[in-house]
C-alpha cells in the first residue's frame, strides 16, 4: 500500500541515536553508526523521531509499504520491557540502580515502580498503566524538591520529561497512554517557570483527546523547592 513512512538521509546523518530514543515503536535502529528504518510495518507515520534529529536527516515520503502493524509493535514493546525488567534484575545491575537511588529513595525506600520514565520512551501500553495513579513531572522538579519521591512519587507510575529541552508536544504520546489504560488520576508537577507551562498543558489535552473523566492535580514547586 502507500503511505507516509519516514526516510533518513544516511548522509546527514551523525548517528546520534536521538531518533532511536524518540520512536516509541522501536521502528528505528543504529546500523553501522547510522539511524535506519528497520520496519516499515512499525512505523507509524506520525514522526515523532522528526524534531529530534538535530541533522534534519529526516523526512516524510509516500511510497509503498507494509501497513502499520500495531499487534506487532505493542507485541516488541512488551518483548522490550521484559527484557529491561530482566536486566534490572541481574545483582549487578541491581546493585548499581540501587546506588543510584533508582529503585530506593532517600527518604522513603519507596521503590520506582516502572522503568523507563522518560515520556518519550515510555510504552503507550505497559501492565503498570493498568489502574494506576499516574505522575507526569518536569525533570527539575526531582531536583529542587527534596521530599519529591515521598511528596509526589510514592504510590505512582512516574513519567518525566521537559517539553522545552525535549522540544516536542507530549500531548499525543500522554493522549496514547490515557486512553489504552485504566488510569484512576493523573497529578502533574511542575516548576514555577514559563516553560514548564507546556507539561500541565500537554497533561490537560491528553486528558481531553483520550475522552475520559480523570481527576487532575498540578502541584507547582518554586526554584528554591518551595510548594507552592
Amino acid at each position: 500500500m502507500i503511505r507516509t513512512v519516514i526516510e533518513i538521509d544516511e548522509g546527514r546523518c551523525d548517528g546520534c541515536g536521538l531518533c532511536v530514543r524518540a520512536c516509541h515503536e522501536g521502528a528505528i535502529g543504529l546500523v553501522d553508526g547510522k539511524a535506519k528504518l528497520l520496519r516499515d510495518d512499525y512505523c507509524d507515520g506520525m514522526g515523532d523521531c522528526l524534531p529530534a534529529c538535530p541533522a534534519g536527516a529526516i523526512s516524510f515520503v509516500e511510497r509503498e509499504a507494509a501497513p502499520y502493524d500495531e499487534a506487532a509493535v505493542k507485541a516488541n514493546m512488551q518483548a522490550s520491557i521484559l527484557a529491561s525488567e530482566q536486566s534490572l534484575n541481574q545483582p549487578s545491575v541491581l546493585a548499581s540502580v540501587q546506588s543510584s537511588t533508582l529503585i530506593s529513595t532517600h527518604a522513603s525506600n519507596q521503590k520506582l515502580r516502572n522503568w523507563p520514565v522518560q515520556i518519550k520512551l515510555a510504552p503507550i501500553n505497559a501492565p503498570y498503566f493498568e489502574d494506576c495513579d499516574l505522575l507526569i513531572a518536569a525533570d527539575c522538579t526531582a531536583f529542587a524538591c527534596a521530599s519529591f519521591h515521598s511528596d509526589c512519587m510514592a504510590g505512582r507510575v512516574t513519567l518525566i520529561g521537559c517539553p522545552k529541552l525535549d522540544a516536542i508536544d507530549y500531548a499525543q504520546k500522554l493522549a496514547a497512554i490515557v486512553a489504552s489504560n485504566d488510569i484512576r488520576s493523573i497529578m502533574v508537577a511542575r516548576m514555577q517557570v514559563p516553560c514548564c507551562g507546556g507539561i500541565e498543558r500537554a497533561a490537560r489535552q491528553a486528558i481531553e483527546m483520550s475522552g475520559k473523566s480523570i481527576p487532575l492535580q498540578v502541584v507547582t514547586f518554586a526554584t528554591d523547592g518551595e510548594r507552592i
